[in-house]
């Protein structure tokens, strides 16, 4: 049957339609089914009467339609298509629906076989999570309960941290987050396979025993016949695979793991390493036999501590938290932040929170909030980045500039550029170089370019280290630089007169104003302000196992007394150096 078309009821055929080849049928007058279909919704909105309708119904179709006629459509409701319509439209709505169900029903069921894998079989991760355990039917985590899962990691960041991907992850932050637990269980991923070989470690024996402790209440119930040898401190499990606990408190102790190799290690709050050294060393004994067995870098961490700064470098600073990013060594590397909150077993009662709350300043920062802008026994407490970090702006002709070098070869060279506020004497630094590996003559090639943009030549002062032979013939760091058209003198090194001075230039002034500023586009002498802890030994000094490289070049340029010089006083300058007699006689 063609579309559209109805069956004749009696003789009477009705409007919109019209006689049709086929017998019986009536055939669609599509122009006049429109007009109707129009004007029954003006009736319903009541724009037009029954009476009114008709009329208008008739000038625009020229067949007439009266209004009793009208009132029966009305009555009749939608349209034997439309009805029609309505009916498949349901339908697909109740289709819809069963497909959903089926989807969530499907995932459901996915979610408990991913559960009962992880209950049965040897597979590399044994995490279980809350919302799994709950989106699972009530036989299966009957089953759970039953088969004494010994760890439930909490939700958020310590599952994240179990099962992440990534080569090299830091989980820390703020204290009681659960992050101890989780370096014991995490090496477990591969206690089935005979070649897993893991090394977790603490800075030292008495904080390694607090660990050794918690293993023995987790590592029997995990692995039933696991044995502990408490000589060699190792954990042999059934499968042959070992879990190894040892300590680094000097970064000398590292070569005990010389020749060894391991398929995952893990260092417990390792903001304790004064270098990253340690840490890259050990990386290079990463590696394995299995290919089955991916290799892993893990360290839980709270913000302070000698090392915080290196590890804030390596970890925090290049990406935003919890995002996965490649390292400059081609690790891939994650940071995932761990909070109070996340730990309920702490947080529900307050009162680990409350002793957390009671902490000074710095370590309540540090260890309630997970704040990793403040060090602990930081040497420059009064070092506020709000007060003494600016926006960089153009740098007036006429203000005096100088420069301080810090020279190394295996660590960083750094060179600082400053300028005085002939206004109110303010030392701004508007320019650094930190770089390591650099010949005397490639960083006065560096320097050079980079003072392209400076008016006139920037004279400074130089580590006296940079003056000294050591044995070669040829010309030192020093007289390398000089070669090179660079200005230096020898810096006073007076470690601890330098570290009062930069107290002084950090006082907040009268005018509201410190006299230290530091353009925001210098990096490393700002993160060595904030975290270059206080030597133990002088607390008069620094520590000097830091990095100091870039706080050695403020200390040698503000110990060069930078002085502020009229527009006046400059030109003179100039002219001296410029038109200098050549004979002391005649004058020229």
């Amino acid at each position: 049957m063609k579309e559209g078309y109805i069956k004749k009821k009696g003789k009477t055929i009705p409007f919109g339609y019209e006689e049709s080849d086929i017998e019986n049928y009536c055939k669609p007058i599509p122009h006049e089914l429109e007009v109707l279909k129009k004007y029954l919704e003006y009736i319903k909105e009541q724009t037009y009467s029954l009476r009114q309708a008709s009329v208008l119904i008739e000038e625009e179709t020229g067949r007439k339609l009266s209004h009793v006629s009208l009132k029966n459509y009305l009555d009749k409701g939608p349209s034997l298509e439309e009805r029609r319509k309505n009916v498949l439209k349901k339908k697909k709505v109740k289709l819809d629906k069963q497909k959903l169900n089926l989807r969530k029903q499907e995932n459901t069921l996915k979610k408990e076989q991913d559960v009962i894998k992880k209950i049965t079989e040897n597979t590399n991760s044994k995490v279980i999570t809350e919302d799994e355990l709950e989106s699972s039917s009530v036989s299966i985590q009957e089953t759970i309960k039953e088969s004494k899962v010994f760890f439930h990691a909490n939700e958020g960041p310590q599952t994240d941290f179990l099962a992440a991907g990534e080569k090299d992850v830091l989980y820390g932050g703020a204290a009681g987050g659960g992050k101890s637990y989780a370096m014991l269980v995490d090496p477990l991923r591969y206690a089935h396979k005979k070649a897993h070989r893991a090394l977790i470690l603490r800075r030292s024996m008495p904080e390694l025993r607090e660990m050794i402790d918690k293993s023995r209440e987790l590592y029997p119930q995990a692995f039933p016949g696991a044995k502990f040898k408490e000589v060699e401190k190792l954990w042999n499990f059934p499968s042959g695979a070992k879990v190894e606990f040892g300590f680094l408190e000097r970064d000398a102790d590292v070569y005990r793991y010389q020749g060894q190799a391991y398929s995952w290690i893990g260092f417990d709050e390792i903001t304790h390493l004064p270098t990253e050294f340690s840490w890259n060393y050990l990386a290079s004994r990463l590696r394995t036999t299995d290919k089955e067995i991916q290799t892993y870098l893990r360290c839980t961490a709270n913000p302070g501590g000698v090392g915080s700064h290196w590890v804030k470098k390596r970890y925090i600073e290049p990406n935003e938290t919890n995002n996965s990013f490649m390292g400059k060594d081609g690790l891939t590397r994650k940071f995932i932040p761990a909070k109070l909150a996340d730990n309920p077993y702490l947080a529900e009662d307050g009162i680990y929170e409350q002793m957390l709350k009671s902490l000074p300043p710095i370590q309540r920062r540090q260890l309630l909030e997970g704040n990793w802008d403040v060090a602990e026994g930081a040497a420059f407490v009064e070092f506020d980045p709000f007060q003494h970090v600016i926006t960089p702006f153009a740098l007036p002709v006429h203000w005096e500039r100088v420069k301080a070098v810090d020279y190394g070869y295996a660590a960083e060279s750094c060179c600082l550029w400053g300028i005085m506020d002939i206004n109110d004497g303010t030392l701004i630094i508007y320019r650094e170089l930190y770089r390591k590996g650099l010949t005397g003559e490639e960083l006065g090639a560096i320097i050079t370019d980079m003072e392209m943009e400076d008016p006139f030549s920037v004279n400074g002062v130089l580590d006296t280290a940079a003056w000294a032979r050591t044995g070669t013939t040829g010309p030192t760091v020093g007289e390398s630089l000089v070669r090179a058209g660079h200005k230096l003198r020898r810096a006073d090194k007076n470690r601890v007169q330098g570290k009062i001075q930069i107290h002084e230039f950090l006082k907040i002034r009268e005018n509201g104003r410190p006299k230290l500023q530091i353009f925001n586009t210098c990096p490393n002498l700002i993160r060595e302000l904030q975290s270059i802890p206080l030597s133990k030994i002088n607390p008069e000094d620094v520590d000097t196992k830091a990095s100091d490289h870039a706080y050695d070049a403020l200390r040698y340029m503000i110990m060069s007394r930078p002085r502020m010089e009229s527009p006046l006083e400059r030109i003179r300058g100039l002219k001296r150096e410029i038109y200098r007699p050549v004979d002391s006689t005649f004058g020229y």
